[in-house]
């Protein structure tokens, strides 16, 4: 296919898919001639999975160019790659300075009890867990860390989900497309399904409890 229609069928512009080539994010195409070049499916896939990286996840070009080179090492399997790009969307970096210890074993204590024993002891995402947890303690928040076990529950499930509908796919970088679109996306959505569940279970509690208190009043004003 030519440009036009790699165009077409991706929703990228020429202009933008020619950057990307310039950039090192996507293979140039066969060259049929003079001024003609020949684009394949594969190429389609890997501008998705480009697409996908900067616009919806917007994950700037140096890291996209990170990504891709890390993926197409030949002895990454699908597990690792998938981790290369999950890192490259956290938009919670990593601490610098370690956690302290004490808030590094809550982590891992977390990590315990829910059995997920692929996560390794010094696991960058334990950092980060910990680093939440300590500034939650700092700020008096204590029994929000005790409610962490439950977040991990709820994350399980989530998780589950996203890694079955991967499943689905079959060539490695339409499931990274589907794994950057669905993190970026699934994470927006369950944002937002959060908030409107406190929305509501704030509603059921607080208002409630202000009826149950209102209604005495309104028995003693007519003398019952």
């Amino acid at each position: 296919m030519r440009i036009g229609e790699l165009s077409a069928r991706t929703g990228v512009p020429a202009a933008t898919i020619k950057y990307y080539v310039r950039e090192g994010l996507l293979a140039g195409g066969e060259r049929r001639g003079h001024n003609q070049v020949e684009y394949g499916e594969e190429h389609v896939r890997r501008l998705r999975l480009v697409r996908a990286m900067v616009e919806v996840g917007s994950v700037p070009i140096a890291k996209v160019r990170e990504v891709l080179a890390e993926i197409e090492e030949p002895d990454r399997d699908l597990d690792s790659t998938l981790g290369v790009a999950s890192r490259a969307l956290s938009q919670h970096r990593v601490p610098v300075e370690p956690p302290a210890e004490e808030d590094l074993e809550t982590a891992r204590a977390i990590v315990r009890r829910r059995g997920w024993d692929a996560i390794e002891p010094g696991h960058p995402y334990l950092w980060t867990l910990a680093d939440a947890i300590g500034r939650l303690r700092e700020l008096g928040l204590a029994d929000m860390v005790d409610m962490t076990g439950e977040y991990a529950r709820a994350a399980e499930i989530v998780a589950e989900f996203d890694l079955a509908l991967l499943a689905t796919r079959r060539e490695p970088d339409e499931i990274l497309e589907a794994m950057v679109v669905g993190t970026v996306l699934g994470d927006a959505i369950f944002e937002a399904l959060r908030r409107i569940a406190q929305v509501e279970v704030s509603a059921r509690v607080f208002q409630r409890g202000q009826r149950n208190t209102e209604e005495p009043e309104s028995h003693s004003s007519t003398g019952e």
